[in-house]
């Protein structure tokens, strides 16, 4: 089992930035890829941004340079630096942690709105 804890988020004017950080709790396992993802209301769920344990990224391109990506694997952290926010942006984040691609956790979400 593995517990994400989340941080960070809140409320931003458009063109402001945000910072949301999410760490894995009492787990010895080895955490594979740790991605954000995000869902706005009355849509699905869609993968924001993900880092795989060597570093490598990956971005929806609704966010590319604007959103980065980092990761504490020392720490099973996960940190997403949110600049140049849109309303668009607007969401619940949430954190999540793949053993494998069968086996993943989720946080409990936490939320971000952009005012105009």
């Amino acid at each position: 089992q593995v517990q994400l804890v989340e941080s960070g988020g809140g409320l931003a004017q458009a063109g402001g930035s945000l910072r949301l950080s999410c760490a894995a709790a009492r787990t010895f396992f080895t955490i594979n890829t740790m991605a954000w993802y995000r869902q706005a209301p009355g849509k699905q769920r869609e993968l924001v941004a993900d880092i795989t344990s060597g570093g490598s990224t990956n971005y929806a391109d609704s966010v590319k340079g604007r959103f980065t990506i980092s990761r504490d694997n020392a720490n099973n952290a996960v940190h997403l630096q949110m600049n140049s926010l849109k309303p668009e942006d607007t969401a619940v984040y949430y954190c999540n942690a793949a053993l494998n691609p069968y086996v993943k956790y989720w946080g409990q979400g936490t939320q971000v709105t952009v005012s105009s």
